[in-house]
């Protein structure tokens, strides 16, 4: 498969998410320090750093658990800071958490059934149709049980289940986590498609800069909790500091 292709720029729309001065806890330990994002609508927006950063604790804050202990979140015009994590989940968030957490003993299809539970049945048929366009290879799964998948249908799954909520936004938490160089570019692809066929708005968090960038119409890095730089993809791929501290042994 050819690299992925460098992801257009797209002008400013209106803010879906804003992460305005976050700084979260655990216990005394503080593991975010001022954060602050925006992700626009129809927009790919990735979150690059090291492992431990505070990439995944940004992401948890933004659902709910742990709380943000100051500053503001706001998804789509309404401050969300203080809400309980199933409010959060109910307001057209799906989230693809990070080590894919499927239901190991359910087939693929009671998987979807169980990322669709809120949404109306109407559409159940219609939906499924779309994740295995998208995910063929979990069409030919279907009856089969989740934990008997390997890690990158796993990961088609956890994306695939998201999706059955007909998401506003999709939180992406480390899609290309263990996974072979050929089954990540997959995944990437298949976010690309979701963004440029169905508007679909997509944070991303991402150990593997070099294809979260890419894919992104802008990214941030974050160092020990911190933002401490955003622009494109492109302008970010660009940077002799994300290359030198992020992109070795990453442009496969």
């Amino acid at each position: 498969m050819s690299a992925i292709r460098q992801t257009e720029t797209r002008p400013a729309t209106d803010t879906l998410l804003s992460v305005r001065g976050v700084e979260t806890f655990y216990g005394k330990i503080q593991a975010l320090r001022g954060v602050d994002i925006e992700v626009h609508r129809g927009e790919i927006v990735t979150l690059i750093g090291a492992n431990g950063a505070g990439k995944s604790t940004l992401m948890m804050t933004i659902c709910g658990n742990p709380q943000a202990r100051s500053g503001q979140i706001v998804y789509n015009g309404q401050d969300i800071t203080n809400l309980p994590t199933h409010d959060i989940m109910s307001m057209s968030i799906a989230q693809s958490p990070e080590g894919r957490r499927i239901f190991p003993r359910m087939t693929v299809i009671e998987n979807l059934q169980m990322g669709a539970i809120l949404e109306d049945e109407a559409n159940f048929d219609e939906d499924l149709r779309k994740v295995f366009t998208l995910f063929p290879r979990l069409k030919e799964r279907r009856g089969q049980r989740g934990g008997t998948l390997s890690g990158g249908e796993q990961q088609m799954l956890a994306i695939g289940r998201a999706l059955m909520s007909r998401p506003k936004l999709l939180l992406l938490d480390e899609p290309s986590l263990g996974l072979a160089p050929l089954v990540v570019k997959q995944i990437f692809e298949a976010i690309r498609e979701l963004n440029t066929n169905e508007g679909l708005t997509v944070f991303l968090v991402e150990q593997n800069a070099f294809h979260a960038l890419r894919l992104a119409h802008r990214g941030y890095v974050m160092v020990n909790g911190s933002i401490t730089m955003s622009g494109t993809g492109r302008e970010l791929l660009a940077r002799e500091e994300v290359r030198s501290a992020y992109l070795e042994g990453g442009a496969h």
